[in-house]
């Protein structure tokens, strides 16, 4: 019996390095024949885009530097001289990146679809998609990247710019001080001095901690059979991050050495802001004993550094200083910050490995995105069935060149539909924000995702505020015609839902305070690269909806939902 079960046991190990040095060689095999394909579609799109729209940024800038109100003339004219500088700065590394991502995404993406293929159950689908899992569909991933790629180029950019161009008067004029330029010239010069060596001595130093530490864990779960080793399906899988490991702390470190350059220059900055030359040197002395910190957290070393960390902003800048109610706090009583600055490095964390059942247990982000676009749909269909929204302003807005920033469909109707969701969390009880699948995302199970972390605290304090205001029935209408239709009065007026604006002063500025944050998160939201392609898919399939009824239009539903889960 011992003997059976030790024939087991070896063959179970035969199989799993037969499986991976399949997976490998085949992997590799496939990332030579499709990254030639899907690498130069991707890198020849997004130099098209990049040279195409140059001219276009180009002139978009200019004139947004001459029409903001933030900045005087002299200040206006110092920026200009730069200019060339930076355009030329974003025309090298833009193309650089481009054909760095192309060929990484165009032959590691193959080759990591030959290791997936084993999490089948059956051997014959194991083999199959091992073989073309990463061929077709990368090279539809690289289109994709693509198209994603020339919309935040042509409509995230402008949205940006525009933003610059109608911030209001009472916002604080930035004068041209002369007296702080040649200390601006300094900082910034001794932060590249100082930041870049340092910032490359202490990622060197350090990366041979990062790699064998690394080893060791995951070593030490493979041998446990804990993290991504506990299902052997995943075996193949884990077996490819330990030997690709020294490729992930050769990025670390060349990441590091990346944004130290960023961060030095941002000495020019602080000095410009706190109007001292002292901060800015503090400031320079502080990132390297923040980074230093930043990598010993990251690496699990002794807590804090050695170097000095002295004191370089005189107070605390917020970006934001209208919150009537609440504040942004979190469980447990502790108020965080959604723009915490850190050094930056790509550091992946050596602590223990969760399971795949484990990491199930999570809310991905995709179902975020499912879920949101799901609703949009749903609450689209409803305002066209009582006639709120028309066909005409679906097709409007796909036939746009530009967005308008209060447009109805663009960014009235998102707003209408996380408003829903807002409210729908509010009446639920939750404690984080309750999804219309009854998925619930909160501060424990929401996505490990920096971008997230940025508007999931924003909104969970907009959801207290709206919680701690108790708004009556005909309040919640009229917040929902006012972030539905902006400053449209006209349909406003013509939308008779129940809504009244309360008598109370106070009460109707903290409502329209309310719907203008809310406008606020979409309109950022609205900005990332994949927003608009899974949007104007919602859009299409509500034209469908009004064109062709419900039932008829019930499958374009599910196809355009479906290749927002692809996607």
């Amino acid at each position: 019996m011992d003997m059976l079960s030790n024939l087991q046991g070896w063959l179970k190990i035969i199989y799993v390095g037969f499986a991976f040095c399949l997976a490998f060689f085949l992997g590799a095999l496939k990332g030579l024949l499709v990254c030639p394909v899907a690498g130069l579609i991707l890198i020849i799109g997004n130099v098209g885009v990049i040279i195409g729209l140059f001219p276009a940024h180009v002139a978009w800038t200019v004139y947004t530097l001459v029409k903001t109100n933030r900045l005087d003339i002299p200040l206006k004219v110092a920026i200009f001289f730069p200019l060339p500088a930076l355009f030329g700065l974003w025309l090298g590394l833009s193309i650089a990146g481009s054909v760095l991502v192309g060929v990484g995404y165009g032959f590691f993406t193959p080759w990591v679809s030959a290791f997936e293929a084993f999490r089948n159950d059956n051997e014959c689908k194991k083999l199959f998609h091992c073989v073309v899992d990463g061929t077709w569909g990368t090279i539809k991933g690289s289109c994709t990247m693509v198209r994603d790629f020339a919309d935040l180029c042509y409509h995230s950019y402008p949205i940006f710019l525009k933003e610059i161009r109608e911030s209001p008067h009472s916002n604080e004029l930035q004068p041209l001080r002369l007296f702080h330029v040649p200390g601006c010239i300094i900082a910034g010069l001794l932060g590249l001095v100082v930041d870049i060596p340092l910032y490359t001595v202490i990622a060197v130093i350090k990366s041979p901690y990062m790699l064998f530490k690394g080893w060791f864990r995951l070593l030490h779960d493979l041998i446990s059979r804990e993290g991504p080793f506990l299902e052997t399906a995943c075996i193949p899988i884990a077996g490819l991050t330990i030997l690709l490991w020294p490729i992930v702390v050769i990025g670390s470190i060349l990441i590091a050495i990346f944004s130290s350059i960023f961060i030095g220059l941002y000495g020019s900055v602080v000095v410009y802001q706190e109007r001292s030359f002292r901060r800015g040197v503090a400031y320079v002395i502080a990132m390297v004993a923040e980074f230093d910190e930043y990598t010993n957290d990251w690496l699990y070393l002794r807590e804090g550094t050695i170097l000095p960390k002295p004191r370089y902003r005189q107070k605390k800048v917020h970006s934001s200083s209208e919150l009537p109610v609440g504040g942004n706090q979190v469980a447990g009583g502790k108020f965080t910050s959604a723009s915490a600055d850190a050094p930056a490095m790509l550091m992946p964390s050596l602590a223990h490995s969760r399971s795949v059942r484990e990491a199930i247990q999570e809310v991905k982000m995709v179902q975020i995105w499912v879920n949101m676009m799901r609703s949009c749909e749903t609450r689209g269909r409803e305002l066209l069935d009582a006639d709120v929204i028309r066909p005409t302003d679906l097709k409007d807005w796909l036939k746009a060149k530009c967005v308008n920033e209060e447009a109805i469909v663009g960014f009235g109707l998102p707003c209408y539909s996380f408003l829903q969701t807002l409210l729908y969390s509010i009446k639920a009880g939750s404690g984080g924000l309750l999804l219309p699948d009854s998925v619930e995302i909160t501060h424990l199970n929401r996505p490990n995702n920096k971008l997230l972390d940025w508007f999931f605290n924003p909104i969970m304090v907009l959801k207290e505020q709206i919680s701690v205001l108790k708004l009556t029935e005909p309040e919640v209408r009229y917040l929902e015609k006012v972030v539905l239709f902006g400053s449209t009065t006209e349909r406003m007026e013509a939308w008779d839902n129940g809504g009244l604006l309360p008598e109370d002063a106070l009460r109707a500025a903290q409502i329209q305070g309310i719907s203008r944050r809310m406008i606020g998160l979409i309109r950022s939201v609205s900005k990332f690269p994949t927003y608009r392609r899974r949007f104007r898919q919602v859009v299409k399939a509500l034209v469908s909806y009004s064109e062709s009824g419900p039932e008829t239009s019930r499958s374009n539903s599910i196809r355009s939902v479906f290749s927002v889960e692809n996607v």
